[in-house]
């Protein structure tokens, strides 16, 4: 009888270990799907009630990007399909089938070669835990399509025989639009969010710069999509910018906080306790968007290197403090200087780079004003007039001897 009692007691363990393993992959429930096409790349997420099991790999002729997704129920990414749109430049369609009990295969049928980014997210903010899939281009392509955009640009900027206070060659300012896609920046109480006021004003900015001689605007963010802190200077870098200029509408633990500022780098701390919080508050901005910050980046341990280069902070001082004077001609400024914090989108170590807080979205009567389209206008072209007024003292130098002092 013991032997017998034995016997089943382990047959007991058994069945319990089966229901505990069938329940886990029946406790997996896809709360949402989302697709968020954009020019760089394409994002696939995928959020979950628990941190998901999977398995990817890619196919070739035709291009294909394979999820083996354990627990989730075929049926529940039927709608992923739908989501695709026929001008996403990297996915063409997706394909949705059971591959082996327990096992979701996902095919993303690709337009071309892409170079996938695949990680899972704990759970932060208003998001459960996600399963993040970014599909970019191979490097080459990228590169490749940057240059080509930029020259087709240039031709339609021919330079004009320069005058005095003339720029010397064609200037490219690139403009950040903060945040984007999941993660929607501060949230005013009337439900403004920052990212719409941010891609709003910084597409004005384009606007007003585009109509200045031998000067050139290019978006980092042209949609409602989300791009990695460092991916942001990256671009601008590749572009080879003259300029780097991040737009956002911030919020501060009290809803008296109001006025206009302008950020450059710190290389020690911040210069008020605003500052610090907002560089925290935006340098965060990765975890709500959904990044993988485990992976390597060369780029990011050089620029850590090269913050001595003292010069281009210097450089974003003589920028700030133009563009503050005239943002002082259309809001309250928030402090009559340029402040300086860690932003991780000023660290560009050649391109001098500042951050505009356009106004406190926390703020009830500055939430009401940056959602209007003349006083957008007027913050974008208060910004553009700086730019212009600093360029004027310090025209940049030619081409040639950047990449050659580079």
């Amino acid at each position: 009888m013991r032997a017998g009692f034995g016997d089943m007691r382990w047959w007991w363990l058994l069945l319990g270990l089966l229901l505990a393993l069938t329940g886990r992959a029946q406790a997996l429930e896809l709360k949402a799907a989302r697709v968020w096409p954009s020019p760089d790349y394409t994002r696939i997420t995928l959020e979950l009630n628990e941190a998901p099991s999977y398995k990817h790999f890619q196919l070739k002729n035709p291009d294909r990007f394979v999820l083996d997704l354990e627990g989730v129920e075929p049926e529940a990414l039927n709608g992923l399909a739908a989501l695709v749109s026929a001008e996403d430049r990297y996915v063409a369609g997706v394909r949705v089938a059971r591959n082996r009990p327990g096992v979701t295969r996902l095919v993303v049928d690709l337009k071309r070669e892409v170079r996938p980014q695949v990680f899972s997210l704990k759970p932060m903010g208003a998001y459960a835990h996600r399963l993040v899939i970014d599909l970019y281009p191979s490097p080459a392509e990228g590169l490749e399509r940057e240059v080509e955009a930029a020259i087709a640009h240039a031709e339609g900027h021919k330079p004009r025989k320069p005058h005095e206070g003339q720029m010397l060659r064609l200037i490219t300012v690139a403009i950040d639009a903060g945040h984007g896609g999941e993660d929607p920046g501060a949230i005013g109480a009337r439900g403004t969010r920052e990212k719409d006021v941010t891609l709003a004003i910084a597409r004005r900015l384009k606007a007003h710069i585009e109509r200045m001689e031998n000067m050139r605007a290019v978006l980092i963010r042209d949609g409602d999509y989300f791009i990695p802190l460092h991916e942001r200077v990256n671009k601008a870098r590749r572009l080879q910018a003259d300029l780097f200029v991040s737009i956002h509408a911030d919020a501060f633990l009290k809803p008296t906080a109001r006025g206009s500022s302008v950020f450059a780098l710190s290389e020690h701390g911040a210069t008020s306790a605003a500052a610090r919080w907002l560089a925290k508050r935006e340098n965060e901005a990765d975890l709500i968007g959904g990044v993988n910050i485990d992976v390597k980046d060369t780029y990011l341990k050089q620029t850590l290197i090269d913050l001595a280069q003292t010069a281009t902070i210097a450089d974003s001082l003589k920028l700030g403090r133009v563009v503050l004077e005239e943002l002082g001609g259309v809001n309250t400024l928030h402090k009559p200087y340029v402040e300086q914090a860690g932003f991780a989108v000023l660290k560009a170590p050649d391109i001098p780079s500042i951050l505009v807080e356009t106004a406190f979205i926390s703020n009830p009567q500055e939430e009401a004003r940056l959602t209007d389209e003349d006083y957008q206008d007027r913050m974008a072209a208060a910004i553009a007039n700086g730019i212009r007024r600093y360029f004027e003292r310090n025209p940049p130098l030619a081409r040639a001897r950047l990449v050659q002092n580079f």
